[in-house]
C-alpha cells in the first residue's frame, strides 16, 4: 500500500505544474499582442513621415506656373535642341531660341515632326559684328544617301562687309544647284523673315516676303524633284573658317566668342508626316491648303528676276566652266540673269558632323571650283 503523504505531495506538484503552464501561455499571448501593437505603431509612424515628405501644397490658381508657360512655348512644342549642350537655349517662355558658337563647339536644333510639303517661316537675327568664319544654317532635309534638301546658309564676313546667302536644292542625293546672294540689308541689326514654299509644283525661297529663288518641278524633262521624302527643319551655327569667308583667307576672331544667332516667330502651314501610317496630314482639296498649288505669278517672278540682277553673285546655271559637259536641263527654262555676276562661288565644304545620327550628313559637294 502506498504511503498517504507521498500521494498528497504528487497531487500538489501536478497542480503547480498546470498553473505554471497556464501562466506561461498567458504571458506568451500577452507578449505577442504587445509586439503586434508596437509593429502597428511603427508602421503608422512611417506612413505619416512618408506622407509628409511627399505632400505638395497645391499652387493657388491665381499664380501661373512658369514651367507650364515655358513648356508650351512655340520652340518647345516644335523643336529639340539636338547638339551643342548649353550653347543652344530657349528663352522667353519658349518664344525665342538662341544658338551659340565658341572655340569648343557650335550648336543646333531640329524639328520634332517631319513634313511632306509646307509653307514655313522663321525670323532670324544673325551673328553681329565680325562674323568671319561662322556659318548659320536653316534648311529642310530628309535622311539617307539619296536625301532631299532645301538650304538657306548664311556665310559670315568681317565687319562692314555683307553676309553671303548661299542657297541649294538637293533631290535624290544630287545637289550642285547653288545660287548665292549678297544680302541688301544688315541681317544682324534686327530679325528678318526667311521662308520656304515647298509644294508638288515648285520650291520658292523668300526673304522678308520677297521671292529670291524658284525651283520648279521639271520631272517631265528628267530633273528629279523633292516630293516623296518627308523632311525635318534643321538649323545650326558652326565654325567653317577654313573656307567660309573669302575662301578661308579671313579667319574667325575667337576673342569675340561666343557668337550668337537668334530665332523667333516660327510658323508652319505644313503637311505633317506620320511614320506609322506613311501618310501626311494634308488634303490637297482643302481650301486651307491652297499653298499646295501656289506658284509665282508674273509680277512676283518679275520682282524675283529684278532682285537677282541686283544681288545674285553666283548662279550655277551660268557656270559653264564648272559644268563643261553641259548645264542641267532645268537651266534652259530659267530667266537669263543679266547684271553684275562674277560667277565665283565660295568654296563649299561638307557640313560639320552633328552629334545626332540624323544630323551627321554632309552636303556632298564634289567639284573643283574656280577661285
Amino acid at each position: 500500500m502506498a504511503h498517504p503523504s507521498r500521494n498528497y505531495s504528487n497531487r500538489t506538484s501536478s497542480r503547480s505544474f498546470v498553473h505554471y503552464l497556464v501562466l506561461l501561455a498567458f504571458a506568451a499571448v500577452l507578449v505577442f499582442k504587445i509586439d503586434i501593437l508596437i509593429s502597428q505603431s511603427i508602421i503608422a509612424a512611417r506612413r505619416k513621415i512618408i506622407t509628409q515628405r511627399h505632400f505638395v501644397r497645391p499652387r493657388p490658381q491665381s499664380i501661373p506656373s512658369s514651367i507650364t508657360e515655358f513648356t508650351n512655348g512655340t520652340f518647345n512644342r516644335n523643336f529639340i535642341l539636338s547638339w551643342g549642350e548649353e550653347r543652344a537655349k530657349i528663352h522667353e517662355h519658349g518664344e525665342l531660341l538662341t544658338l551659340s558658337l565658341d572655340r569648343s563647339s557650335g550648336s543646333g536644333f531640329e524639328s520634332k515632326k517631319q513634313y511632306l510639303f509646307g509653307k514655313i517661316d522663321m525670323q532670324i537675327m544673325l551673328v553681329p559684328g565680325n562674323s568671319a568664319g561662322t556659318v548659320t544654317t536653316y534648311y529642310l532635309s530628309s535622311e539617307g544617301s539619296t536625301h532631299d534638301e532645301i538650304d538657306f546658309e548664311f556665310l559670315g564676313n568681317s565687319t562692314g562687309n555683307p553676309y553671303t546667302l548661299h542657297t541649294n536644292v538637293f533631290s535624290q542625293g544630287k545637289g550642285n544647284r547653288e545660287q548665292q546672294f549678297f544680302l541688301w540689308f544688315d541681317p544682324t541689326e534686327d530679325f528678318h523673315t526667311y521662308s520656304f514654299l515647298w509644294n508638288p509644283k515648285c520650291i520658292v525661297l523668300y526673304v522678308d516676303g520677297v521671292p529670291i529663288r524658284e525651283f520648279k518641278n521639271m520631272e517631265s524633262i528628267g530633273v528629279p524633284y523633292p516630293k516623296d521624302q518627308p523632311m525635318r527643319i534643321y538649323s545650326s551655327l558652326w565654325d567653317a573658317e577654313e573656307w567660309a569667308t573669302q575662301h578661308g583667307r579671313v579667319k574667325t576672331d575667337w576673342t569675340l566668342a561666343p557668337f550668337t544667332a537668334s530665332y523667333r516667330n516660327f510658323n508652319a502651314e505644313a503637311c505633317i508626316w506620320s511614320p506609322r501610317t506613311r501618310k501626311s496630314s494634308c488634303d490637297s482639296t482643302s481650301e486651307s491648303n491652297s499653298w499646295l498649288t501656289e506658284e509665282l505669278d508674273f509680277k512676283s517672278r518679275e520682282k524675283m528676276v529684278e532682285l537677282q540682277k541686283k544681288h545674285m553673285v553666283y548662279n550655277y546655271c551660268e557656270d559653264r566652266w564648272r559644268f563643261p559637259e553641259g548645264l542641267g536641263p532645268e537651266c534652259n527654262s530659267y530667266t537669263k540673269i543679266i547684271g553684275n555676276n562674277n560667277n565665283n562661288i565660295v568654296t563649299r565644304k561638307p557640313r560639320r558632323s552633328r552629334r545626332r545620327s540624323r544630323s551627321k550628313r554632309g552636303n556632298r559637294v564634289d567639284f573643283n571650283l574656280r577661285l
